[in-house]
């Protein structure tokens, strides 16, 4: 019987490693996806020492168009059972801001990559009628706060109407919403981490663990731990006004943490 295979971007750490490694605990083979290459080659050199699966590593930055032609011909010539869209990273800059590149490389690598690379993947698991696809949004997908927030909705979004066109096919699609995790996010930005007490925090692997088990059973959407589904269903259903000073309050941070 043949092993499933996984394609993980950014899955040299934070959450993407966490999916790795319950993808890898589980028997997947891996495809790792990231632009730093010497990264990647340690975590695969882990994963392949923990799980005793076969890990291929393919360097490419998902911010570049360019980048994710290079994914969406791998995966094009290779059969992928799942796929993990985990790539990201902190897009908190001012909407004003007259230097937009920033805002043009979340967008490429958190949108524009998960809308080619869902679609590259989901076109061959139709075909084979199996195989899952598994987008990482963000409890900021419910506030309006800036280009980070409103990509992470997009994402949302899509994954919901990508669900609904594979409706029937075998193939499902879901979309995780963590809260506050604890990885490199805000390090990697230079950007102080919130201050939240210990039990606020999410850890990547119960965020992989709970997404992988929502996938499983067909869910289109799941926030991992309960305080963050709390959250989520306050700034789903209660007035609009707290989704607004939760999102003043994110801004006025992202200003003092870029201030040190």
């Amino acid at each position: 019987m043949a092993m499933a295979t996984a394609l993980v971007t950014g899955g040299s750490s934070g959450i993407g490693l966490a999916f790795a490694h319950a993808l890898a605990a589980r028997g997947d083979d891996l495809v790792l996806v990231a632009r730093d290459g010497s990264r990647l080659d340690v975590a695969a050199q882990q994963l392949r020492a923990r799980h005793g699966v076969a890990v291929e590593t393919l360097p490419a930055d998902l911010s570049d168009p360019a980048g994710i032609r290079t994914v969406e011909a791998f995966i094009d010539a290779h059969e992928i059972d799942v796929l993990v869209n985990g790539a990201g990273f902190a897009a908190h800059a001012d909407l004003l801001d007259a230097d937009w590149s920033g805002h043009a490389g979340a967008l490429t690598a958190m949108a524009l990559a998960v809308l080619v690379l869902s679609g590259a993947a989901g076109r061959q698991m139709v075909r084979r009628g199996a195989g899952g696809i598994v987008n990482v949004a963000s409890v900021n997908a419910l506030i309006d706060a800036d280009v980070y927030s409103a990509t992470k909705r997009w994402v949302v979004s899509y994954t919901e109407a990508l669900a609904g066109r594979l409706a029937g096919t075998g193939v499902h699609a879901t979309v995780v919403l963590p809260g506050w995790a604890r990885t490199n996010y805000h390090a990697a930005a230079d950007m102080r981490r919130p201050r939240l007490p210990g039990w606020a925090w999410v850890e990547p692997e119960q965020v992989a663990a709970e997404a992988l088990a929502a996938l499983d059973a067909g869910r289109v959407q799941v926030t991992p731990k309960a305080i963050w589904r709390a959250a989520a269903w306050a700034l789903r259903h209660g007035p609009v006004g707290l989704s607004r000073l939760v999102a003043s309050k994110v801004r006025s941070g992202h200003d003092r943490q870029g201030a040190r």
